[in-house]
């Protein structure tokens, strides 16, 4: 286990383990979640794979499981900050700022190589998926972790933990994304996993507009955390990755500010916001040894999928739907959440 350092800010996940954390295979579950509660949920078959509708939420089935646990099990600390958004659309990129951000005093940012949580592990080994670490049975190491702690969740709000949900936990920061470069993301992350063969492009497309890909629909995903932000801006910042890519700094104040730790006058003069864009940077993340492609990350909650590292670092831009997307997809998909949205205050415009 890596020596951690004393000071402000969160540790990293990865950094916490110690041998200890229990296989997959024979992580404790409670009794009714392979049984009549999961059977019963209806499913549907989607471009991708099978899922099951949870609570409203179109789901994986090997998501359910960690869901679960997280609403029984999860206990925040007034400290906590949750990290949340719809898969593909900056969760990677945020995870990194927000860590580089709220522990920028434990761990400057422009600490040498290998000195830097972020220079020697991937951002998914610094800040856990709350669901599938509690899905593969890894709960005494998230308690473990030293305050304040810091993860993230694919979930709607509305799936959320009551504690969290309901006001009293912790802070959640939620970043969307223009569902149409989302799912062009999404699908150029999917070629590069074992589930590549069997869907095309328009297929995906499909089933995002149809609101039946995981964890959707996409426009309930949004909504719900769009619906919190305006309720308790206190407790829920609501984030626009466009915006972050107009001005990354801006979002790296916004992001410390909103986690309790904002940027001092002379921390400012010092250039410490200017170093956490650099170290997140996706030129920067793309050029550590543990972020290229021989490196993969394995998912319980897919299945136990591996992922080459280097997927999770491909563009980063905004606008790149039309690489893929015909003029006639991108205003269907713009027409449907027109619609969702109409009325509730918020749009991608």
């Amino acid at each position: 286990m890596a020596v951690i350092p004393s000071g402000s800010g969160p540790v990293p996940f990865k950094d916490m383990d110690d041998g200890t954390a229990v296989p997959a295979e024979h992580a404790p579950r409670d009794e009714d979640l392979s049984s009549d509660l999961v059977a019963a949920l209806p499913r549907r078959q989607n471009p991708i794979m099978e899922v099951l509708l949870y609570q409203g939420c179109w789901m994986p089935k090997y998501w359910v499981p960690g869901i679960i646990q997280f609403q029984r099990r999860f206990k925040p600390r007034p400290d906590d900050v949750i990290l949340a958004s719809y898969p593909k659309c900056g969760t990677t990129w945020v995870m990194a700022l927000a860590f580089a951000a709220a522990a920028r005093r434990a761990y400057p940012p422009a600490a040498g190589e290998r000195e830097h949580p972020l220079r020697r592990l991937h951002p998914h080994d610094v800040v856990p998926l709350v669901e599938e670490v509690l899905a593969r049975g890894d709960e005494a190491r998230l308690d473990a972790l030293p305050s304040p702690r810091l993860m993230s969740t694919h979930l709607p709000f509305t799936l959320l933990p009551e504690p969290v949900a309901g006001g009293g936990g912790c802070r959640v920061v939620y970043v969307c994304r223009d569902p149409k470069d989302m799912v062009v993301s999404l699908w150029h992350f999917l070629q590069r996993s074992s589930m590549s063969e069997g869907f095309s492009f328009s297929e995906l497309f499909d089933g995002v507009c149809d609101g039946a890909t995981a964890p959707g629909p996409v426009w309930d995903h949004v909504l719900s955390y769009w619906r919190a932000a305006v309720a308790r801006p206190d407790r829920v910042l609501f984030l626009r990755y466009e915006d972050l890519l107009q001005d990354t700094g801006e979002g790296v104040r916004m992001l410390a500010e909103f986690m309790g730790m904002p940027f001092t006058a002379a921390e400012e003069a010092g250039g410490a916001v200017a170093a956490v864009v650099e170290l997140c940077s996706l030129g920067n993340m793309k050029a550590q040894e543990v972020n290229k492609n021989k490196n993969k990350v394995g998912s319980v909650t897919a299945g136990n999928l591996a992922i080459p590292r280097d997927a999770f670092f491909r563009k980063g831009v905004a606008g790149d739907w039309a690489s893929l997307m015909t003029p006639e997809m991108a205003a269907r998909m713009d027409g449907i959440f027109r619609e969702k949205f109409l009325e509730t205050g918020f749009s991608f415009a």
